[in-house]
This record gives structure tokens, C-alpha cells and sequence, in this order.
């Protein structure tokens, strides 16, 4: 497509994680995803070329830190070390998903605060701005010395479910972190809230305790920031049936969906989830019960907010 948009300071780049997502994003703008190649060495390094000047431009690199989450880190802090050393005016990262988000701080002794040395990672390499969306805990946001703006999925989520028009529903959390999250969309909806106490013994292993709220011939919708094994989303769904639910929704922002998370979806009384593409889908993960939205013009309104210096606040609701 042509260039549209009024201002050729600002550029937007991508790397490997996600292009479908960042032409998505670029064709909102009304320009063109800028000029680069990621290759590598024999040995495996990365070796990137930016292909157009950049010189004096406000860039935006798009870039989710999902599998492989390494690769896609590394990517990125090598992308922003070339785009500091071609004289970018600034680089802003634009990270629909943060990976290491789930190790926000130490809840064992001798244990790595793994969102905090990703923040350091981005800073050190030169990012002047973060674009990002559901981080796993909001104070990560605190990690940074940089801007940052924290997109909220819930409104998009929320929009969906309206649509469809379902009767006597339930917002429901499945564990105790993620009631703030639920609330907001069960005052869009405006439904009640149920919150599924549960207990960990290790991580990606999920026990179902009890079921907080009323569900008994309800709607349910589940709503969680990331569904990864889809062990505790599986779980929660099927305690709602067993106690009386009439049917279960779940919904997430981040399909992270590695290892049994398709087969327990497909083997769960869920009838519907709906995700973003905040990560990209496999085509072998592409089943009949996973609806995907696009976050697309959320983070491209956003850019343009941020490059035209005005309020991005307005995003959040």
C-alpha cells in the first residue's frame, strides 16, 4: 500500500515474532512497515541490517517476546543497538506481549525477578518508550526508567462477548490475582463476579478449591491475562459445570497455548475461547473453539497517540 500517514518521521519495523500482527498495525497507521532483514550466522548469532535511514526518525519496533522467547529478546536488543547507532530521534518498543512477565518478584529465596532484568535489557540497549499490552503483574511497569503505556485487552474482550448477546452471565476469575481484571469486565458487561480459589503446588499445575459467587444456571466467562498449559483454565471450566453452570466462555489476551493446551481445551467443558493475536497462532493450533481478535488497531491508534504527542488515557476504556 502507499503511505498515508502525514508525518514520514515515523517509522514502524518489525522482526520475526509477529509480522502478520505488524503489518496489521502499520496498514492502521496508513504507512509501510520499514526495511530490514534478520539473518544469522553458521554459529546461530543474529546478524541484522536496517535497510532504509532512519536518521532523526521516531521508530516503532514491533516485536512480541513469545516463543521462542530468547530469540525474540535477543532480536529485539540487537534491532534497538542498530537503530541507536543509525541516529534514530527514538525507539519505541512496542512489545504486544512481555515474556518473563511471570517472574515479577521473589517468591522463594534465591529465586530471579526475570521482568525487571528484561526492563534492564530493553533500557540498556537504548529503548526510549515501551508500548505494551496485560503485562502479567501492572507494577512492572515500575521496572522501567522509560515511558511506558500499558494497553488494557479487556475492552476488546468485553466488546466481543456484548456482541453476543449472552444471557444471565458471570464474570468469573479463575484464581485471586486476576479479580481486577474480571471486575473491569463485569462492569462493561454489567455482570457479577466469581473468583475460583485454587492452590498451586508447582508451577503449571493447577488444583480447583472452591468456587466463589453464584453460578448455578449461569453463563460463565472465565478471563485471564495469559492461558499457557490451559491447565488451570480447563480446570476452572470444568468446576463450573460440575457446580451448575449452564455453559462456560473463556477468554485471554496472551494464547501463549505450549505444550497439552490444545488437546485440554478441546477436552474441556469450554464451548468458546477467545483470544488475541497479541501472539501469533500456529496453523496446527487453529481449532473450532478459538476465536482470535486483533489488537491491531488498539496499538496503532496508540502509536499515533504517542507520536502526535496527545493523550493515550482515552485507550483504556
Amino acid at each position: 500500500m502507499a503511505s498515508t500517514y502525514k508525518d514520514s518521521s515515523l517509522k514502524v519495523f518489525t522482526l520475526n515474532s509477529n509480522r502478520e500482527l505488524a503489518e496489521d498495525i502499520a496498514n492502521h497507521i496508513g504507512t509501510n512497515l520499514g526495511k530490514c532483514s534478520v539473518n544469522r550466522f553458521s554459529d546461530g548469532e543474529i546478524q541484522i541490517n536496517i535497510e532504509e535511514s532512519v536518521r532523526g526518525c521516531d521508530v516503532y519496533v514491533v516485536q512480541s517476546t513469545c516463543s521462542p522467547v530468547n530469540e525474540h529478546i535477543m532480536e529485539l536488543v540487537i534491532m534497538i543497538d542498530a537503530l541507536k547507532r543509525a541516529s534514530a530521534r527514538s525507539i519505541n518498543i512496542v512489545m504486544p506481549y512481555y515474556g518473563y512477565a511471570r517472574q515479577d518478584r521473589k517468591a522463594r529465596s534465591r529465586e530471579p525477578i526475570t521482568a525487571k532484568l528484561v526492563a534492564d535489557l530493553l533500557e540498556t540497549a537504548g529503548a526510549s518508550r515501551v508500548i505494551t499490552l496485560d503485562l502479567h503483574a501492572p507494577q512492572i511497569q515500575g521496572f522501567f526508567n522509560v515511558p511506558i503505556d500499558h494497553l488494557q485487552g479487556v475492552p476488546i474482550l468485553s466488546d466481543y462477548f456484548e456482541a453476543k448477546a449472552l444471557e444471565d452471565i458471570i464474570v468469573v476469575s479463575p484464581d485471586h490475582g486476576g479479580v481486577t481484571r474480571a471486575r473491569k469486565m463485569a462492569d462493561r458487561l454489567n455482570a457479577p463476579i466469581g473468583i475460583i480459589d485454587k492452590r498451586r503446588p508447582e508451577p503449571n499445575v493447577a488444583e480447583v478449591m472452591n468456587i466463589v459467587g453464584n453460578i448455578e444456571g449461569k453463563t460463565a466467562i472465565l478471563v485471564d491475562d495469559i492461558i499457557d498449559t490451559a491447565g488451570t483454565i480447563s480446570l476452572a471450566a470444568n468446576a463450573l459445570v460440575e457446580n451448575g453452570a449452564k455453559e462456560v466462555y473463556a477468554c485471554c489476551t496472551h494464547p501463549v497455548l505450549s505444550g497439552p493446551a490444545i488437546d485440554r481445551i478441546n477436552e474441556s467443558e469450554i464451548k468458546e475461547l477467545v483470544i488475541t493475536n497479541s501472539i501469533p497462532l500456529p496453523e496446527d493450533k487453529h481449532i473450532e473453539k478459538i476465536t482470535p481478535l486483533s489488537v491491531a488497531p488498539l496499538i496503532g491508534e496508540a502509536i499515533i497517540r504517542v507520536h502526535e504527542l496527545q493523550s493515550v488515557s482515552i485507550l483504556f476504556d
